[in-house]
């Protein structure tokens, strides 16, 4: 198999699967216990944690561990929510679900919520921030990469708003920690959400950056772990993981990001020769390793098929629609009519792919397309 889908996860590596093992047979123990093997799992636990403040730039004691990007996300944008005394927030049309349904639960119970068009290039635009906020806004979340087009949001910008006006900023960084420099000074937000799997760590886990003097409202209630904000038995062994991830992830970004560049150039040159073909997104504010396509006439999911039974792994929007078979969110608003997003296709690249694994994967596409086109009622009348 040829793997095209990293957005959606990636594979353990072989080093973070060796670091973790101990943790759920010799070093098994609570981190809260004070004997020696509740103590090693606890200096596990803290070395993990500074491992992931190092990739980000930030101190150890602003990070708690999560379940994974989602209950980070709830933790960050309902914990502001709860605290403050506004109702205003302001997020993007294009935000994971994970931001859009938690501001949808937010608008059930009380807030108000402004979603900012992206328009074609699929970028928010500063102006239209600025008009949006009110006496009443408490929180501007907006992603740092988008999961599904690969756009690179203007943070730094938006920060510098965000702080002007006295407004907490929350960002979704799931799809660019590890991928991209990101240095939570430089980018200056309060609040950034992160992800292992996204990083070749284990699933089921995942950190909260909460910069110093921000204070949340606890959603969850229990013991008291993870600064009250994520009680329950901590993962160690989840945690080891993504800390290792996360030191690999740093010594290696460099290395990757030109890595990723060359075989998304080569892909994006390969796949273009196709008639009436389509980058979605913008090309000069994309993400190395992340390229979602438009094919006329076509429909997304027969062409996954199709790819997949020539052993390649793509999909056709975010994994967490995929079994949805309405048009995806994203596309549609960067104005892609809906028959249009439903024929398209996202490759995600990652540092195990190849030059080789580019040259079939255009080579079956194109295959693909053709076959796909031939019995099109929409193709076929156009034509």
């Amino acid at each position: 198999m040829i793997y095209l889908d990293q957005a959606a996860t990636t594979p353990v590596r072989a080093e973070v699967l060796e670091e973790m093992k101990p943790y759920f047979s010799e070093c098994f123990g609570n981190p809260s216990t004070i004997y020696k093997v509740g103590r090693e799992a606890k200096k596990a636990m803290e070395n993990a944690r500074g491992q992931v403040a190092d990739l980000i730039g930030a101190s150890p004691d602003e990070i708690i561990f999560t379940g994974g990007g989602t209950e980070s996300d709830n933790i960050a944008i309902k914990g502001i929510a709860f605290k403050n005394k506004g109702k205003h927030i302001i997020t993007s049309q294009i935000e994971h679900p994970a931001v859009m349904e938690t501001c949808k639960y937010l608008e059930k119970n009380g807030f108000e919520v402004t979603y900012l068009p992206v328009y074609k290039e699929g970028i928010v635009r500063v102006d239209d921030l600025k008009k949006a906020i009110t006496d009443d806004s408490i929180l501007i979340s907006i992603m740092h990469v988008n999961n599904e087009i690969g756009t690179i949001q203007p943070i730094e910008e938006i920060a510098k708003i965000a702080k002007e006006k006295g407004i907490t900023f929350h960002t979704d960084a799931v799809q660019s920690v590890g991928k991209i420099p990101v240095d939570v000074n430089t980018l200056n937000v309060d609040l950034l959400s992160l992800s292992s799997h996204k990083i070749y760590g284990p699933k089921g886990i995942g950190a909260l950056y909460i910069r110093k003097r921000v204070k949340l409202e606890p959603i969850l209630h229990g013991g008291g772990q993870e600064r009250d904000l994520n009680p329950g038995t901590e993962n160690v062994s989840g945690m080891v993981g993504l800390g290792k991830a996360s030191e690999l992830a740093k010594n290696e970004l460099e290395y990757n990001m030109k890595h990723l560049f060359n075989l998304r150039e080569k892909l994006i040159e390969g796949v273009l020769t196709i008639e009436e073909s389509y980058l979605n997104g913008d090309i000069n504010r994309m993400i190395p390793g992340l390229a979602n396509f438009n094919f006329k006439g076509i429909e997304g999911e027969s062409l996954l098929l199709l790819l997949d039974a020539g052993g390649i792994a793509g999909a056709t929007g975010s994994a967490c629609s995929s079994k949805k078979l309405m048009a995806s969110y994203v596309l549609t608003s960067i104005g892609l009519a809906e028959v249009d997003s439903h024929g398209s296709f996202r490759i995600t690249l990652g540092h195990d792919n190849t030059e080789e694994d580019i040259k079939k994967t255009v080579e079956l596409l194109k295959a693909s397309v053709e076959k796909l086109r031939a019995m099109s009622p929409i193709w076929n009348s156009k034509k």
